[in-house]
């Protein structure tokens, strides 16, 4: 379906009974909405009811050209108008790699529309400051983010040879087929610096004043995650007051959604359930 929200024209999958408790899913880079699609049947089994929003940038509907209007408060001030625009006071929120930090944002500056959140591979932008400023292990992982900000550059070092590099990056996710799944609309004109602005908009004032989050919160993280380290993922209890519970999976790349759709939807499950 497709949502009007600010101006802007998002596309989300819906699934699960229409009566059934929302959640609300945030993608990461370089995903869309799709990525839940291996989670959402045992949500739906469970009685929720899914949706699963194409953020901005990744929806063709809502791609502004500004590097601006990427900012985090941007996006999560999408979150929120898509909840209103659904009828929805308050869901669920789930979120992977980009998705989390979004809803780390949303669970923090508007906690009155977030029943629980479920952050997974990102923590908290604190803890993840925290790691980036004293683990030098941390530092070399987010190195990418340096290509990432260089506009125009990055475009053509990813998308040479039919996204040569892109699908080299992300080739964790499973076989040509899933790879292609997420490549393939990164090619689409104007996709992939919509997606990139996102890193170029990125600012430690932004990310700072996201606060403590009190509601109750599971942080799901993988120990073959090769772009978050231990000790980020460890320092993101200390920024959650409310019920909190860490997952660590072992053996699974940063892909969780993709490569671990099972164990995670027991995480989301437990937490949405109070059984953390």
């Amino acid at each position: 379906m497709r949502v009007e929200a600010r101006g802007l024209t998002f596309e989300v999958r819906t699934g699960g009974p229409e009566g059934g408790e929302p959640v609300l899913l945030l993608h990461g880079f370089p995903q869309h909405g799709g990525e839940w699609d291996e989670v959402t049947p045992a949500l739906h089994a469970a009685g929720l009811r899914t949706y699963a929003l194409d953020q901005r940038g990744y929806s063709p509907g809502a791609r502004p050209a500004e590097v601006s209007a990427y900012r985090m408060p941007e996006l999560v001030a999408d979150a929120v108008a898509v909840l209103d625009a659904l009828g929805v006071d308050a869901a669920h929120v789930v979120g992977h790699d980009w998705g989390a930090a979004v809803g780390w944002g949303l669970a923090a500056g508007h906690p009155e529309r977030v029943r629980t959140l479920t952050a997974v591979s990102v923590p908290h932008p604190a803890a993840f400051g925290y790691a980036l400023a004293r683990d030098r292990k941390q530092k070399a992982r987010s190195s990418y983010m340096m290509l990432f900000r260089q506009r125009g550059t990055a475009e053509k070092v990813l998308l040479a040879g039919r996204a040569t590099v892109l699908r080299r990056m992300i080739s964790g996710l499973g076989d040509a087929g899933q790879v292609a799944r997420y490549a393939e609309p990164m090619r689409q004109p104007g996709a992939l610096t919509a997606a990139l602005n996102w890193y170029r908009a990125m600012s430690s004032s932004d990310l700072g004043r996201i606060g403590t989050v009190t509601v109750p919160t599971t942080y799901v993280w993988s120990d073959k995650d090769f772009a978050i380290g231990r000790t980020a993922a460890e320092a993101c209890a200390r920024h959650v007051a409310g019920e909190y519970r860490f997952v660590e999976l072992s053996g699974v790349t940063h892909w969780i959604p993709d490569r671990a759709p099972g164990p995670l939807a027991e995480a989301i499950l437990a937490r949405v359930r109070g059984l953390a």
